[in-house]
């Protein structure tokens, strides 16, 4: 459906649900987000065996009328959107999906109603709701920087999988069996927790030699921390310098976000973006 034909409730509806520039954008996501916070408080209360035999029932028409609150969103957002399955397929549509489905769901299974906990990932939206429009640049180096610094973080990562391998093999052949070293895989096991340096302690070297390797693995640790530190570091130094995109205006057609600030049509189908059109 092209601009043109899309009727002016639908864009009101559009502007009021997809963008946070409007005083009534965000005034939506605020609602939005203190009814997300009050259902998953709901949940989590109906998990807590007094709690449900004194307040069951009340929890109970809690819970269906969020839901119910969460599926006109749902509905609003499809019939808004020019082309809906593009919503609908998107990231953000599939968590609003599955975060409705659940009660409906719990009508027929029954234990269902606990993966509602899925609303907390709609609270994204509470970046563009604050129009913390610093950290929602910074957002955006962050993932840029991120993607740039894929290669080398995999290579650091193959590195260090196989470095445990080798730790752990040797502690295998070192402590054995009798000091708790059972399998291969548990040593790796050991070898992970220490290099990273969490030492949860359940498993530990009693032969001399053993310690004197787990010495070494803990000073490592502290040495591997910094480089890919050093990695994504960089690549946030140059994606910085860059940064220009505002993630609050959305693509009424592809959905897409993260368009520059002065940004007239979407970067990726060439949709006219609403926020310039007010």
């Amino acid at each position: 459906m092209s601009r043109e034909d899309k009727a002016p409730w639908r864009d009101a509806v559009y502007q009021i649900i997809f963008e946070a520039d409007t005083r009534a954008g965000k005034l939506f996501d605020i609602g939005l987000v203190v009814a997300i916070v009050l259902s998953v408080i709901v949940v989590m209360l109906d998990s807590v065996a007094n709690i449900h035999v004194q307040w069951g029932h009340q929890l109970f028409y809690l819970e269906w009328f969020f839901s119910i609150v969460f599926t006109l969103e749902y509905i609003a957002r499809i019939v808004s959107v020019n082309k809906p399955a593009n919503y609908i397929f998107s990231f953000m549509g599939i968590i609003d999906l599955l975060s409705t489905l659940p009660s409906y769901i719990a009508l027929f299974m029954s234990g269902a109603s606990y993966a509602m906990a899925l609303r907390l990932l709609r609270l994204l939206r509470i970046f563009r709701i604050l129009k913390l429009s610093y950290y929602l640049e910074e957002s955006e180096v962050m993932a840029r920087a991120l993607a740039a610094s894929r290669r080398k973080l995999l290579v650091f990562l193959l590195a260090i999988l196989t470095l445990v391998v080798i730790l752990g093999t040797l502690m295998f052949v070192v402590e054995g069996p009798e000091n708790g070293y059972t399998s291969i895989p548990e040593s790796v096991y050991w070898a992970i927790v220490t290099l990273t340096t969490v030492g949860y302690g359940d498993i530990s070297p009693k032969t001399p030699v053993g310690q004197a390797i787990a010495s070494m693995v803990m000073i490592m640790g502290y040495a591997i921390i910094a480089v890919p530190t050093g990695i994504v570091t960089v690549e946030l130094a140059r994606s910085s310098a860059n940064s220009n995109v505002n993630v609050a205006i959305a693509c009424p057609s592809c959905m897409l976000e993260g368009h520059e600030k002065d940004a007239v049509y979407c970067r990726h189908c060439g949709e006219a973006l609403l926020a310039h059109d007010y």
